[in-house]
C-alpha cells in the first residue's frame, strides 16, 4: 500500500492528495456533476451534502437560463458559490459515461479538465482542485483517465495563464492516487 499521501509533478504546479474534496480550502473545487446540477450520488451528493442549500438554489438558477434548461452538456463547466464548504467556489462539470459517447469519451473528459480551468482563471481563481472525473458511477476506467487528465492539465497550464498555480487532484484512497502515479502522462514525472 502506497504510503505517502501526497505528491508533486510539473515542478510542483500540480499536487496529488489523497483524502476529502469538501474539506479543501481552495478557491475552487471542482464537482463531478451530472447534467441535472440537481446533486446525485459520490462527490457530486458529497459536495452538495456538505455545501448546503446555497449551492443548490444557484444550480436550479443556472437551470432556469435558456442555456442550461435542458442541463449541462458533458464536457461544459458552470460556477457556483460554495456555501458551507471551505472553498470559495464550485465549479461544476458533467464527465462522459464510459462508452456512450461514440468513442468520444477521451476528448469529453479533457473538455472537463480544460472547461473548468478555463472558468477558474476567467474568474481569477488561483487554485483549484479536481477529483478523479468520470472514475466513479461513470466507469471510465482509472489508468486511462490518468492519461487523459494528465495531459489537458498540462496543456492549459503550458498556456498564457495570469492566475492559476496550484492545481490539486484529490483521490478517494491512496490505491487510487498510486494508479494515476503509474499512468498519467506529464512530461515531467
Amino acid at each position: 500500500m502506497l504510503e505517502e499521501q501526497s505528491h508533486t509533478l510539473l515542478g510542483g504546479r500540480v499536487r496529488l492528495l489523497v483524502g476529502d474534496i469538501t474539506q479543501e480550502a481552495v478557491d475552487a473545487i471542482v464537482n463531478a456533476a451530472n447534467s441535472t446540477l440537481m446533486g446525485g450520488a459520490g462527490v457530486d451528493g458529497a459536495i452538495h451534502r456538505a455545501g448546503g442549500a446555497k449551492i443548490l438554489e444557484e444550480c436550479q438558477r443556472i437551470r432556469r437560463t435558456p442555456e442550461y434548461s435542458q442541463g449541462l452538456p458533458t464536457g461544459e463547466a458552470v460556477i457556483t458559490s460554495a456555501g458551507r464548504l471551505p472553498a470559495r467556489h464550485v465549479i461544476h462539470t458533467v464527465g462522459p459515461i464510459y462508452g456512450r459517447h461514440g468513442g468520444r469519451e477521451a476528448e469529453l473528459l479533457a473538455r472537463c479538465y480544460e472547461n473548468s480551468l478555463a472558468l477558474a482563471e476567467r474568474h481569477a481563481l488561483s487554485s483549484i482542485t479536481f477529483p478523479a472525473i468520470s472514475t466513479g458511477a461513470y466507469g471510465y476506467p482509472q489508468t486511462e483517465a490518468a492519461s487523459v487528465a494528465s495531459k489537458a492539465i498540462e496543456r492549459f497550464l503550458s498556456g498564457d495563464i495570469k492566475s492559476v498555480r496550484d492545481v490539486r487532484l484529490i483521490f478517494f484512497s491512496p490505491r487510487d492516487m498510486k494508479t494515476f502515479l503509474d499512468n498519467h502522462s506529464f512530461s515531467q514525472r
